[in-house]
């Protein structure tokens, strides 16, 4: 696992990610070998907490590799320090299950930058790349 932020996240309390289980029963399994994300949702969900921990190296692994050329670890650690990470919310998922290869997770990620709290609302598009969910793109 790489060095991260893991120091700010008890690995016995509440995974970020906001399933209510502790980090190390949720988000630590993916972030640890990423077939351990069975489902689209999975994989946001680690993304997430990897934005939280600034894993700029998971973000990066856990792209689609169309479109993963353009990312630069150093500017998405960057970005995602620059923010206070508050929650996630799921909105939607289509498929993503563990027999589908293509899935679709729409959720709102707040946080707070410069004092004012924002939010991210996306519908992302996540795709099976060598048997594992990768997050491919917004839709």
């Amino acid at each position: 696992m790489e060095q991260t932020n893991s120091s700010i996240v008890d690995k016995n309390k509440n995974c970020p990610c906001g399933t209510g289980k502790s980090y190390k029963d949720c988000c630590a399994g993916p972030h640890q070998n990423i077939s351990n994300a069975l489902t689209s949702e999975d994989l946001m969900r680690s993304r997430y907490t990897a934005f939280v921990l600034g894993m700029g190296n998971y973000l990066i692994d856990s792209q689609h590799s169309m479109t993963r050329s353009h990312l630069n670890k150093k500017e998405l650690e960057e970005w995602a320090g620059s923010l206070r990470w508050l929650r996630l919310e799921i909105l939607d998922t289509a498929k993503g299950t563990i027999k589908d290869h293509e899935g679709e997770v729409e959720f709102k990620a707040y946080f707070k930058h410069k004092g004012k709290q924002e939010v991210l609302h996306e519908r992302s598009k996540f795709l099976k790349e060598y048997g594992n969910w990768l997050y491919f793109d917004k839709m």
